[in-house]
Order: structure tokens, then C-alpha cells, then sequence
């Protein structure tokens, strides 16, 4: 079974055979926003940053704002399923988005514990890598730095992950030290991260970017899986190819015993964070499932970046089946003729949602996204969207257009906003940005 949660202020350090190696703390930030949930969320960047520095001669560990990270830390319980809400603190909304008729809210841990657990770090870390995930959640990013220079006003501090990959110009604003723009396992970011804190950069250890340190999780409700990096498609309203250009797939055998050792822990829940799990099958899931199944582990596997319906063939939804798919969520995205991607048509959608009832799925546990929101979508279009996913006795799942930096709709997005799309905060789906008037 998994080991028990420190209690607080406590920081567990993960060992390392070299002594001598720097100390680096990863950080995930608050997120600030009008609504926030956890569906099986992890800074999967982070961890796998942090499971190649470990493995490099580093001591690792992570201060996740996001988890309750300690035994005695008050935290809404999970659901059935592992998911669940996170604590908030009603805050004033920003100049930006004054005019947004909902409540802005600060998500996570309490802004006091978490000062006096980074406070009660001795020694301080040699570095701090700092993640980011959604382009408008910068101002969680923002306070964690103001924090963290007040404590350690010389630790350099090195800004990843999403939100500076996509908005460069915007983050080079945040004090930090460095930085980085995409993987860190590519050549000029591994080595620019070694140089901040004074040392050669060693080889990148096997693996790099698909294994996830997940240890310092626990009493975890669920684990997550990152099977492949980047999406072979190229859908106008995604900025995939910006954070990961091209397509690569992990090895099914590491994976098995990623979801082995969770297992053994008392995981039972599973989320894949692939955007393309089912492309390429043959190479890693078709694998990874038969040996799932094999081995007699009794999982339940989420998809909540949801599956490519044009590959559900119906032996591919057998061993979906089989494999312990509970929550299917599928792409759908939009039933118009002239579609905003070339990954599914009408017949694919047909076919696929045929394959997945005939292998044994309950509609119940079945959704499909649709995108609302697109600048220009009429609600007739949207209606008529609903009605074929409602048609087949499955959830539609309405999905927000957030207009992505770097993806081929930003510049029509620009066109039908309501506000300015040059402040990060104005790409919140929440606020329903390309919606004439906004939320209501």
C-alpha cells in the first residue's frame, strides 16, 4: 500500500546515491480562475522533469499546490472515482475581467501553510523549476514567485511548461531566471537548465520525457499515464504541434510497470494524458492493454483527453473493454460538414459508436465532447451537434472554446472576442471569449 502523506510543514526529499548533487524542488502552482475541478490532474511535464533530474544525481522533490500534500491538511474528499474538487478562496477579480458576472477564486492549497512549508526548507534548493499549465492561470504563477523570492530572494527559479511555451513574450515579464520554451529533453533547454546552477549537463537518461516521478504522491486516489508525446493531426483550434512537434510513443514495457508499481500501492483509478492514445496502437496501447489484462490487474482506465473515435475498430473496442475503459470520452467536437479537422467524418463516428456498444460499453459511461463557443458557431449548429450525441444515448460534454496562442484559429478567434486576446487572462473558455456578450 502506499505510504502515508507527510504531515505539515514537512517537504519529503526524494534520496539520491550522490550526495553532492543539487537540490531541485519542482513547484505547481495555484491555479486562479472562475471554476476548477480534478479530473485526474497531475503537472505530468513536471513530474517527468523531475524523474530526469533524479535520475541525473539530483535530489528531487515538489511542493504541488494542487494536492493536499499533507495528512492533516483539510481537502474535499475524492470521488468514487478519484476525481474531486479542490479548496478555493473567493478573490477580487482582475482588472481584466471585471466585467465577468462570476466568482474569481484561488484553487489549492492555503496560501499560509504553503509559505511556512517553503520556509521551513533547509538547506534551500539549488533550483526550483516552476510549471504552468493553462496560458490565463499565469497569476497563480505570479504569486507562487512573489512567495518564493520573498523566501529565497538569490535560489534561481526556472519557469517551464505550457503557458511560456505558447506565450513567450508574455512570461519573459515573470521574474525568473529562466525561461523555457518546450521539453526540457531537448538539447538547448537541458543544457540552459544544468548552466543556471552552475553544472555540466549530464546525458539525458533513457526514457526522458515519457517516465513521470509519481512518488511523491501519497495515498493517492488515481496515477496517470503519458503513453505519447504530440498528435499526428493538426486541428485549427489545438496548439498540440506548438508544445510537442511531431509524434513519439513510449515503451509499453516501462508503462507496465509504471501502472504495475501504482497497483501495488492500491491504484486502482487510471487517466491517460495522450492526445492521440489509440493512433499507432499496435505499438504501445495494443500492448500495454494485453499485458494489463494478462497480469489480472483490475483497473479502471480514463481517457479524459478523449479517444479518436475513426480508430474504434470493434476489436480495438473489445480490448478496451477488457483492458478496464470505464470512462470513454470521445471526440466528437462538432456534427457540421465542414469540420474545423480531418480526424473523423459521419461514417467513422457511426462505425466507431457502433463498435463501442457492440463490445459491451454502457452508454452511461460514455461522452463525447462538443465544442462550443468557436468564433462564428451559430446555436444551430451547436443544437444539431447535441442532438446526434444525445441520438446515440450518450452524454454530450460541452467543451468551451479557449482561442490557443500559436493555433491556426487564433487570428479568426481575434475577429469575434470580445476582449482583447493580447492579455493571457482573455483566453479563458470560462469567460466565453469569442461568444458575443460573454458568459451569461
Amino acid at each position: 500500500m502506499s505510504p502515508l502523506k507527510p504531515r505539515w510543514p514537512n517537504i519529503i526529499w526524494k534520496p539520491c546515491a550522490d550526495r553532492s548533487g543539487p537540490r531541485i524542488l519542482g513547484i505547481n502552482p495555484w491555479v486562479y480562475d472562475f471554476a476548477a475541478y480534478n479530473l485526474w490532474s497531475r503537472p505530468s511535464g513536471l513530474l517527468t522533469c523531475l524523474d530526469m533530474f533524479s535520475r541525473s544525481g539530483a535530489r528531487t522533490s515538489l511542493l504541488d499546490l494542487m494536492d493536499q500534500s499533507w495528512q492533516d491538511q483539510d481537502w474535499p474528499r475524492p470521488k468514487k472515482l478519484g476525481s474531486g474538487h479542490y479548496p478555493k478562496v473567493s478573490l477580487p477579480r482582475p482588472k481584466v475581467l471585471e466585467n465577468v458576472p462570476r466568482q474569481y477564486s484561488r484553487y489549492g492549497l492555503p496560501r499560509e501553510r504553503a509559505a511556512r512549508a517553503v520556509a521551513c526548507i533547509d538547506p534551500p534548493p539549488d533550483l526550483i523549476l516552476i510549471t504552468s499549465i493553462m496560458t490565463y492561470w499565469y497569476p497563480g504563477i505570479f504569486s507562487v514567485i512573489e512567495l518564493l523570492r520573498r523566501t529565497w530572494p538569490n535560489v534561481p527559479l526556472c519557469l517551464g511548461g505550457i503557458y511560456p511555451t505558447l506565450c513567450p513574450e508574455h512570461a519573459q515579464n515573470m521574474d525568473v531566471d529562466l525561461v523555457i520554451s518546450g521539453p526540457l529533453e531537448t538539447e538547448d533547454n537541458w543544457k540552459a537548465v544544468w548552466k543556471l546552477i552552475g553544472c555540466s549537463p549530464p546525458e539525458l537518461p533513457e526514457g526522458a520525457g515519457f517516465r513521470m516521478d509519481t512518488s511523491f504522491y501519497k495515498e493517492q486516489p488515481f496515477s496517470i499515464i503519458q503513453g505519447s508525446r504530440g498528435c499526428p493531426f493538426k486541428c485549427s483550434y489545438c496548439a498540440g504541434h506548438k508544445l510537442y512537434p511531431g509524434f513519439r510513443q513510449a515503451d509499453p514495457d516501462m508503462l507496465f510497470e509504471h501502472v504495475r508499481k501504482e497497483y501495488g500501492k492500491g491504484v486502482r483509478d487510471f487517466a491517460f494524458y495522450d492526445d492521440a492514445l489509440l493512433s499507432g496502437a499496435e505499438n504501445m496501447f495494443i500492448p500495454l492493454a494485453e499485458k494489463i489484462i494478462r497480469k489480472g490487474l483490475r483497473v479502471r482506465l480514463h481517457t479524459p483527453n478523449a479517444l479518436h473515435v475513426r480508430y474504434l475498430t470493434i476489436e480495438l473496442c473489445r480490448l478496451l473493454y477488457r483492458a478496464g475503459l470505464h470512462s470513454v470520452r470521445l471526440g466528437f467536437e462538432t456534427s457540421e460538414p465542414a469540420r474545423l479537422d480531418e480526424k473523423l467524418t459521419p461514417f467513422m463516428w457511426r462505425a466507431g459508436m457502433r463498435n463501442l456498444l457492440q463490445a459491451g460499453f454502457n452508454p452511461k459511461n460514455i461522452a463525447a465532447y462538443v465544442l462550443f463557443g468557436l468564433p462564428g458557431q451559430s446555436s444551430r449548429k451547436l443544437k444539431q451537434s447535441i442532438k446526434e450525441v444525445l441520438g446515440w444515448g450518450i452524454t454530450p460534454m460541452l467543451t468551451q472554446y479557449s482561442p490557443i496562442p500559436g493555433s491556426a484559429l487564433f487570428e479568426k478567434a481575434r475577429e469575434h472576442a470580445w476582449l482583447k486576446l493580447d492579455d493571457p487572462l482573455a483566453h479563458n473558455n470560462s469567460i466565453w471569449p469569442c461568444v458575443p456578450g460573454g458568459f451569461s
